[in-house]
């Protein structure tokens, strides 16, 4: 079974890493997708999220990396996805979650598979790092794959 985690990864955090790596524990293969719109550019080109996200899982065949614009249920049927795969961090993650699964059940009849995420992570958010590097704090503990980050304005 393949499964499709897909999202911004703006950048990919230890939070999504941790997903992943449980997720083939339940799937035989797993497709990172990154989402984008053109009008929203975001912190990190397309490019060099997929760059750094295809370095993290390049000697595991089951991880496939990738991009695409529009809706995730249509890059779900183009990459032969058999279900998503989302992480929840908070009810109310869950509820946004579990909206979004309704819907690509009823239009693609795809069904989502939710992991919780380990306790660990379950306060680490790409904008909680984004808000915290524009402050000038390390974020790199927070962050899996080599995304380039400014220098820490505070020190730890």
């Amino acid at each position: 079974m393949t499964a499709l985690f897909a999202g911004s990864f703006d950048p990919f955090t230890v939070g999504h890493r941790s997903i992943v790596e449980r997720g083939l524990k339940l799937f035989d293969k797993i497709v990172v997708a990154i989402g984008y719109n053109e009008h929203k550019p975001g912190e990190w080109p397309v490019e060099s999220r997929l760059k750094a996200i295809a370095s993290l899982f390049a000697g595991n065949p089951r991880v496939e990396v990738t991009s695409f614009a529009g809706l995730t249920v249509d890059m779900a049927r183009k990459c032969g996805a058999d279900a998503l795969l989302r992480g929840v961090r908070s009810i109310s993650d869950f509820e946004y979650e579990r909206n979004l699964a309704d819907t690509n059940r009823e239009i693609a009849e795809l069904e989502t598979v939710f992991l919780l995420s380990e306790p660990q992570f379950s306060f680490v958010s790409s904008s909680m790092v984004r808000e915290l590097m524009h402050n000038g704090y390390d974020v790199s503990k927070y962050i899996a794959g080599e995304f380039p980050i400014p220098p820490a304005k505070f020190e730890s």
